[in-house]
């Protein structure tokens, strides 16, 4: 496991979750994203090496792609954009996400 999944996955998982997701010690939720900037559209494609792949219409300049990322993500789940962060892989394809929520949200939103 990279960038400390291994600590993510420390905390109980609901049996609900999919693979891509996990609960933090600190009560948040992560899911691990399989980003694709400066698609046709936005939206979500499957699931990619076990993350949730996102096609992201924003281009990957100036945070562009992690702010629609995030907006994305957080519209299908219903809560607030200033909720989720990208809290690694700024800069990269694979980025992890964190969800401020203690309520489990209806993961079936995000599979398309």
């Amino acid at each position: 496991m990279d960038n400390g999944e291994s600590a993510i996955n420390s905390a109980k998982t609901p049996d609900t979750a999919p693979p891509f997701v996990s609960r933090a010690t600190d009560g948040s939720w992560h899911i691990l994203v399989h980003a694709l900037p400066g698609a046709k559209k936005s939206e979500f494609s499957g699931i990619r090496e076990g993350r949730l792949c996102i096609r992201i219409a924003a281009p990957a300049l100036e945070n562009r792609a992690n702010a629609a990322l995030a907006d994305l993500t957080a519209k299908a789940l219903n809560i607030r954009p200033a909720k989720i962060s990208v809290i690694s892989g700024v800069r990269s394809r694979q980025k992890r996400l964190r969800l401020a929520t203690d309520s489990e949200p209806d993961w079936s939103l995000l599979l398309p």
